[in-house]
């Protein structure tokens, strides 16, 4: 399972924000599930990654945070001759972070 630990100790704090950006950072395609945010056959391309935050809150239990996130993907195609090109991509997830634990889930929100 993927943790978060130094956005858990950062909760709270003004370094919150940038403890969080690092880490998502870090995470890849084994971990988040951008595959489900892309065209069927296309293939999620394992660079880096561009995370916003869109929303921030909590209960007794989480931290949740509503991100975006920019990554890339290889386009499948049958002709290309050069190799399949690479295209941006971006979607949303919701990012639930345990206080107690920091084992993090990830969600992808769907349009």
């Amino acid at each position: 399972m993927a943790k978060m630990p130094n956005a858990r100790r950062d909760w709270g704090k003004e370094a919150f924000s940038e403890s969080f950006k690092r880490e998502m950072e870090c995470f890849r395609k084994d971990v988040l599930p951008l595959a489900e945010a892309i065209d069927e056959g296309n293939t999620v391309f394992d660079n880096d990654l561009g995370v916003v935050i869109n929303e921030i809150g909590d209960d007794e239990q989480q931290i949740k945070v509503r991100v975006g996130v920019f990554f890339a993907q290889i386009v499948f195609c049958v002709s290309c001759g050069e190799g399949p090109p690479i295209d941006e991509a971006y979607c949303e997830m919701w990012v639930s972070i345990d206080k107690s634990t920091a084992e993090t889930q990830f969600t992808l929100i769907k349009d």
